[in-house]
């Protein structure tokens, strides 16, 4: 069984939906063996806690350390990285350790509205400013650039005239909740 480890830094709605998905999985070929959080007051921390699942909480530097990160993971027999809303960028020695296997969601449709600071409201706030017909998700795996690896997945939702950051915002998270552990699951068979 593949084992897991979730970076995330925010309230934990796309992790908790991923560890009930490869808890309740019938085939069971993969498990979250461990929640990294880099902020202590971060909802996914009680989320996964709840679910049973170990939570380590690092600061910046303590993930840019290899002393301290890769042993961390180690513990936890980490076999893949999922990046599930984790604001932060990893460290090279995390994408050389683990090259192919992290993979990262993004709210838009890459390339477009990636990069260094296009994250969460940020996209949906110039998605909405550009009067795109369109958005949705992009599932890729992670390099040392922002948003620049390999594309696995993507799927779109039209938007209307009128739409906000926060409806576009909806429509976004519901492509999440519906796609992210599935593609994760068929992802990790491929290793």
């Amino acid at each position: 069984m593949k084992r897991i480890a979730i970076f995330a830094s925010g309230n934990g709605s796309n992790a908790e939906n991923i560890i009930r998905y490869l808890r309740d999985c019938p085939a069971r070929e993969a498990t979250v063996a461990v929640v990294v959080c880099n902020n202590p007051s971060a909802g996914v921390i009680g989320r996964s806690r709840a679910l049973g699942v170990a939570v380590e909480v690092m600061s910046r530097q303590e993930i840019n350390d290899p002393t301290i990160m890769g042993p961390a993971l180690e513990r936890h027999g980490v076999d893949a990285i999922v990046l599930a809303g984790f604001l932060l960028m990893l460290p090279g020695f995390l994408t050389s350790a683990y090259r192919d296997r992290i993979i990262n969601i993004h709210p838009s449709l890459l390339p477009k509205y990636g990069g260094k600071g296009m994250y969460g409201c940020h996209v949906h706030e110039a998605v909405a400013a550009a009067g795109e017909r369109e958005t949705g998700i992009t599932i890729h795996l992670v390099n040392e650039r922002y948003d620049e690896g390999r594309v696995i997945f993507q799927a779109s939702t039209p938007l209307e005239p009128g739409d906000t950051p926060e409806t576009i915002e909806a429509k976004v998270h519901q492509l999440e909740r519906r796609h992210f552990p599935a593609v994760i699951s068929r992802w990790l068979a491929d290793f």
